[in-house]
């Protein structure tokens, strides 16, 4: 299962935190871990882009990903989170999202 840890502060998403795999089939074949991965890659170069100076690490089956509270980074997350969601409702058990206060 991908564990899917948010970041928030004060009301604001700021962050995030991914690891695991979906076990929906087999690594290199897996739609679900293909559509997070993508989905994730777009989210932290938009945040780049848009000059939110995303703190990125990138590990072994990991990625964090840190801004500074700002509303507008603070909506671009969220609407990583809501696809997450619906990823998951299509897709049950291959993802499991937590928001945690920081």
């Amino acid at each position: 299962m991908i564990r899917a840890e948010f970041y928030g502060s004060k009301g604001l998403l700021t962050g995030f935190r991914f690891s695991g795999h979906s076990g929906y089939a087999e690594s290199g074949s897996d739609i679900v871990c293909a559509a997070f991965s993508s989905a994730v890659q777009l989210t932290a170069n938009m945040l780049d882009e848009f000059g939110f100076s995303p703190d990125i690490t990138v590990e072994d089956n990991l990625i964090e990903c840190r801004v500074k509270p700002d509303k507008d980074a603070s909506r671009m997350l969220t609407q990583l989170r809501l696809h997450f969601e619906s990823i998951s409702e299509e897709f049950p058990n291959t993802i499991n999202i937590t928001i945690s206060e920081v």
